[in-house]
């Protein structure tokens, strides 16, 4: 019979979210928080028989430890096979991306060997790097197709993405339709023909499970036209709009964020003051990457996005060719180095700026009602995210229930 009832006590340090409380307690009724608040508060009148009582305190000598809520990592492209490890050594040593394609690489390389990779196969690799993510405390994903680029791939994908969410030792997965990644070769000189067909595959990407559409909105992928048009389409099928707003060159993908109200604007490496004011005007979250402003030394404006008022998620942006993160503790550490923020802003940006991000209200802070998804981290202060560069957790809980450590 599963434990219905949970008890989490003698909590050393509990971040709620909004505030810190010592010698904290948690209670937990089915998948959701039913009690916060201090230990000896505990209310009398509880929802059930409690059947699990975890003494904090005891777990591996952490003296109480640190808790949190479940880490959200907002911006992630897990869905391919094979690796580009040659290509990030030729450009780390000065290769432009005409040598680099030359010598077989690019992302046209990994659509060529997604797209040639067996489901199974495909599925047991996008399977290993979802339960990375919740071993490192990341309790929620938003995860983007885009490697197939074709409608019975990118259906397929969404397909698998929402069925391993369902499996043990998995996180809750927000499904991203990213068909708009980029004009596959097949395409070649009938660019708005993909376009019109990514536009018509939207709806089927709703109805077989995907949260959101998106668009690489950057010259050499999709212009600001082009994904207004897929973002219309893919709102009309009900799905919430997101833009890839890299800002490698102008083409006003912030602004168009904030037009059409997406839920993200994400990246902004090269995002204006006029960029910033319009999301914040609009209600459009920020998802920065901090591993990719490392790798590519372009910084988004973060501390004017805060001061504006912008809501600002965290994303590891995990991709074949770019960073294969899958440690938000990590992300949170480079948010501090990288981008100057507190630990605070950085821990607040992965757990509650993530839920805005995705819409999931229901998740990202320590209050009755949300979702019990729960860190215990091997700490006893907030602090060690800043030190350790990639925190481990001690124990994790998703729904309440423990999540078995690998």
């Amino acid at each position: 019979m599963p434990v219905t009832v949970r008890l989490l006590t003698n909590i050393g340090r509990l971040w709620t979210g909004s505030e810190v409380w010592s010698n904290a307690a948690i209670l937990t009724h089915n998948d959701r928080i039913a009690w916060v608040g201090r230990a000896s508060e505990l209310p009398e009148s509880l929802p059930g028989v409690v059947e699990d009582i975890v003494d904090v305190d005891s777990v591996e000598n952490l003296g109480g430890g640190l808790v949190t809520p479940g880490l959200i990592d907002a911006h992630t492209h897990p869905v391919y096979a094979g690796n580009r490890w040659a290509e990030l050594a030729m450009r780390s040593g000065g290769s432009s991306a005409g040598e680099i394609a030359a010598a077989g690489g690019g992302m046209a390389s990994t659509v060529t060997v997604t797209r040639g990779t067996d489901p199974w196969t495909l599925c047991n690799g996008v399977r290993e790097r979802l339960g990375e993510w919740l071993r490192f405390g990341t309790t929620t994903i938003e995860a983007k197709t885009g490697y197939h680029l074709t409608r019975d791939g990118e259906l397929a994908d969404v397909r698998m993405l929402r069925s391993l969410e369902g499996e043990p030792g998995m996180p809750r997965v927000h499904v991203t339709f990213l068909a708009a990644h980029a004009v596959p070769p097949e395409y070649f000189g009938r660019r708005n023909d993909y376009i019109d067909a990514v536009g018509t595959w939207c709806s089927d990407a709703a109805a077989v499970g995907a949260d959101s559409v998106d668009v690489y909105c950057e010259e050499g992928r999709f212009t600001e036209r082009e994904a207004r048009w897929i973002l219309s389409a893919g709102r009309a099928a009900g799905l919430l709009p997101r833009v890839h707003a890299c800002g490698e060159s102008r083409t006003g993908a912030a602004r168009l964020a904030a037009e059409l109200g997406c839920a993200s604007a994400d990246v902004l490496h090269e995002a204006s003051d006029e960029d910033v004011a319009a999301l914040a005007q609009a209600g459009v979250a920020a998802v920065v990457c901090p591993g990719t402003a490392l790798q590519t030394g372009k910084n988004p404006p973060v501390r004017a996005l805060l001061d504006k008022g912008v809501a600002v998620a965290l994303g590891s942006d995990h991709t074949p060719g770019g960073n294969g993160i899958t440690s938000m503790p990590l992300v949170i550490s480079l948010a501090v180095s990288q981008f100057g923020l507190s630990v605070t802003e950085a821990l607040r940006a992965a757990t509650l700026g993530g839920a805005q991000a995705l819409r999931a209200p229901d998740r990202g802070a320590m209050v009755r009602g949300r979702l019990a998804d729960i860190v215990l981290w091997d700490a006893d202060h907030e602090g060690a995210f800043a030190w350790s560069y990639g925190l481990k957790p001690s124990r994790v809980w998703l729904g309440g229930a423990p999540v078995a450590a690998s």
